[in-house]
C-alpha cells in the first residue's frame, strides 16, 4: 500500500524512541471497491506513518486504538485472520468473558480506547494494557539463546522495571536475557505462566521497559495505572473477541491452555 503523504509531522517522544524521528500523519488512500480497509468508526481516516526503510519494526504505519473503537473485532490467531463482527454477534458458549477498562470523562463518555485488562501472574492480579501490536526485534544472540526458530521481529509483552526486578528477585530461576532487544538493548524475562480470562498459558517472554513508559505515559491514557502490556505472544494462545462498545473481551483457548483452579475467597 502506498500513501500520498501530504502529511503533518508529529512529535511523540515515546513513538520516536521506538520508530525513529521521521513520523507523520497521513490519510488513508482511496482503495478499489472491496479491496480496502475501513476508516475509523467515527469517520476519521488518518494514519501514523514512519520510515520503514530505516526502521526494523517493519510495516508502513499503525492502525490505532481509535480505528478499533466502536466495533466488535475478533483476532483469530490460529487462522491468522482479523474480522469485524456484526452488531448482533453472540459469543461462543465455550468462551470466557473478562471486563476491560477504558478511560472515561466525568460524564461517563469514553475519552480514549486503550484497553486495560487484568491478568494474574505469580498468584497476583496485574493491570496491563491489552496491546495486540506489541513488538520486539531480538538480537542474534537472543535468537540463539531462545532457539524457538521464530523470526527476530516478533510479538512480545512488556513489563515495567519495578515489576521486572520484583519477579527476578522472587524467582531467580526465571530465565533472563540481558540486552535482548535490538532497538533499546532491553532485557527479557521468561514468565512460566500467565492467567488470562481464567486460562493459564505459558511460558511468556516479557520485555523490559522503564517505569515511566507505563506508570506515567501509557497510564495517562488508561483508567488505572498499568504495569506493562500483554501482547500477541500471550494472546496468540486464543481466539479473542473485543467488544469495544461494551468494554468486554471473550477468549477461546486454541492451544496449550490449562484451566485455573478456584481461588479462596
Amino acid at each position: 500500500m502506498r500513501l500520498d503523504i501530504a502529511s503533518t509531522p508529529t512529535s511523540d517522544p515515546e513513538a520516536e524512541q521506538e520508530l525513529g524521528k521521521h513520523l507523520a500523519i497521513a490519510r488513508l488512500p482511496v482503495f478499489e471497491h472491496g479491496h480496502g480497509i475501513p476508516a475509523n468508526a467515527d469517520g476519521d481516516d488518518h494514519l501514523l506513518v514512519y520510515d520503514c526503510t530505516t526502521n526494523p519494526m517493519g510495516g508502513d504505519g499503525f492502525l490505532s486504538s481509535r480505528w478499533f473503537a466502536g466495533r466488535i473485532w475478533t483476532w483469530d490467531y490460529p487462522r491468522e485472520r482479523l474480522r469485524i463482527e456484526s452488531a448482533t454477534w453472540v459469543p461462543p458458549k465455550s468462551s470466557t468473558r473478562t471486563v476491560l477498562g477504558f478511560k472515561t470523562a466525568a460524564d461517563g463518555t469514553r475519552k480514549l480506547n486503550f484497553a486495560r485488562i487484568t491478568v494474574h501472574i505469580d498468584g497476583k492480579p496485574l493491570d496491563m494494557l491489552l496491546d495486540t501490536g506489541a513488538t520486539a526485534v531480538l538480537t542474534s544472540a537472543t535468537l540463539n539463546a531462545i532457539a524457538d526458530k521464530q523470526p527476530a521481529r516478533r510479538a512480545t509483552s512488556f513489563i515495567t522495571d519495578s515489576q521486572f526486578q520484583a519477579w527476578h528477585q522472587a524467582h531467580p530461576d526465571w530465565r533472563v536475557i540481558e540486552k535482548a532487544q535490538r532497538l533499546l538493548n532491553a532485557a527479557m524475562i521468561e514468565v512460566p505462566e500467565v492467567e488470562i480470562a481464567g486460562a493459564r498459558i505459558g511460558p511468556v517472554w516479557f520485555t523490559w521497559r522503564p517505569d515511566k513508559s507505563f506508570h506515567q505515559f501509557m497510564s495517562s491514557m488508561t483508567d488505572k495505572q498499568i504495569e506493562g502490556a500483554i501482547g500477541g505472544n500471550a494472546l496468540g494462545h486464543f481466539q479473542m473477541t473485543i467488544d469495544y462498545p461494551n468494554a468486554v473481551a471473550y477468549f477461546q483457548c486454541t492451544r496449550d491452555c490449562k484451566p485455573t483452579p478456584p481461588r479462596a475467597p
